[in-house]
């Protein structure tokens, strides 16, 4: 008999983002369709999984493994939405330790207890924080423990920056066997130049848009409710992108190594952006975003 083929994905972004937003939701059209999903929060605060799970948190490895040398599956693992298994990794005490430790950890702990084997998964999903400089949290891209890659990222610069960032690290370890890029899923996309921005990033770095996904009011609303909007809002129109972006990133095969844009490059391209809003707003043209 032939081993199962379990697809494995990593969704990385900066804080507050949309990022654990679009992962659960990712994981319950998932879920909905009919696969076996685990999702590994791997942010030291540990609330990827919250809204699989009518709001609430579960232990974390990392805590789990501070109080206990031995550790049983079900002290760490809990069923979501569905079905879907839930895990966070979990961060260090306060002030002490490398908050990406949490991923080596569980990683090693996950592997340990053959949890990949045994729960018979279709997929399981990455859920990690992309706008820390730490080697922990390179993990799932430098040792290619994903399968593929994607980031979001909003319009907005720094969110941008952030993805720029992981970009040079997918092209640093893909020598090696890392990880590579499936694409970009551009969140909060309500307006034509937020589209076109982020449009223009991508072109500029030879990559793509998997899914634009508006801000919704629908999305908080069901995070009020402890939710994720497949849950709560199974039929809205915001569930139905996030179905489609599902769908897209269960069938995605092929990835990248991306073209980041150097540090000078990118300042220049977020400079001509300003130039360009600024005349959109106001019919005023400046060089170089009046030397901002």
């Amino acid at each position: 008999m032939s081993k199962k083929k379990v697809k494995t994905i990593a969704i990385y972004g900066k804080g507050g983002i949309g990022k654990s937003t679009t992962t659960s939701n990712i994981s319950a059209a998932l879920s909905a369709s009919g696969l076996k999903v685990l999702q590994i929060g791997c942010d030291p605060k540990s609330d990827s999984t919250t809204t699989l799970r009518g709001g609430g948190y579960i232990p974390t490895i990392l805590d789990t493994l501070r109080e206990k040398k031995t550790v049983k599956s079900n002290e760490v693992i809990f069923e979501g939405f569905n079905g879907i298994y839930c895990v966070e990794a979990g961060g260090p005490a306060p002030g002490v330790g490398c908050a990406g430790r949490g991923i080596i950890t569980s990683v090693e702990l996950l592997k340990q207890l053959r949890v990949f084997e045994e729960l018979d998964l279709d997929i399981v999903v990455y859920d990690v924080l992309g706008d820390v400089v730490c080697g922990g949290f390179a993990v799932p891209v430098r040792e290619g423990i994903a399968d593929h890659v994607f980031t979001v990222s909003s319009a907005d610069f720094m969110a941008i920056y952030a993805a720029n960032n992981l970009f040079k690290g997918i092209q640093k370890y893909s020598k090696n066997g890392g990880a590579l890029l499936g694409g970009v899923i551009a969140n909060s996309i309500n307006t034509d130049y937020a589209r076109e921005i982020v449009d223009d990033f991508v072109s500029n770095t030879k990559t793509q848009v998997v899914e634009y996904v508006p801000r919704s009011v629908t999305v908080t609303q069901s995070e009020l409710q402890g939710k994720t909007t497949i849950e709560a809002f199974p039929d809205s129109e915001q569930a139905k992108v996030y179905k489609t972006l599902a769908n897209k990133i269960w069938n995605h095969t092929e990835s990248k190594v991306p073209s980041p844009l150097g540090d000078k490059e990118l300042h220049e391209w977020a400079f001509k952006w300003a130039d360009t809003l600024l005349a959109m707003e106001t019919g005023e043209v400046r060089g170089v975003a009046a030397a901002i």
